[in-house]
């Protein structure tokens, strides 16, 4: 009876604190654009630099495809953590990290058309 009772308390805790891994940073979304070594996130309220990581390599790979030219925008949703401290490299006061890709697409077109292209 006594060692149930002790098996039961340990499987108890070992079930109950068992946690599951929670999802880290906000949902953003916004029009996206990489170019050179420098990416940038515009919503409609904020602009933030955008920390390069593996998972911004993964979202120019899906982004490609819709642009048209290499400064164009794409509009993306995503999952981030914002971040405010200084960096050596990202002089926006806003920074975010990019840890999950959650929606890719393009622009309309009417989104397009009223960009001011200053070269061909």
């Amino acid at each position: 009876m006594k060692k149930s009772i002790i098996l039961f308390t340990c499987l108890f805790f070992a079930f109950f604190s068992c946690k599951q891994e929670q999802k880290s940073g906000e949902i953003i979304s916004g029009d996206y654009v990489f170019h050179g070594d420098a990416a940038v996130l515009q919503t409609d309220t904020l602009i933030y630099g955008v920390i390069i990581n593996e998972k911004v390599h993964e979202l120019n790979q899906k982004v490609e495809p819709l642009k048209k030219q290499p400064t164009d925008m794409v509009k993306v949703e995503i999952r981030a953590i914002i971040n405010k401290e200084k960096h050596e490299t990202i002089l926006w006061e806003d920074k975010i990290e990019i840890t999950e890709i959650l929606n890719v697409k393009a622009l309309p077109n009417e989104d397009y058309n009223n960009v001011i292209k200053l070269s061909q």
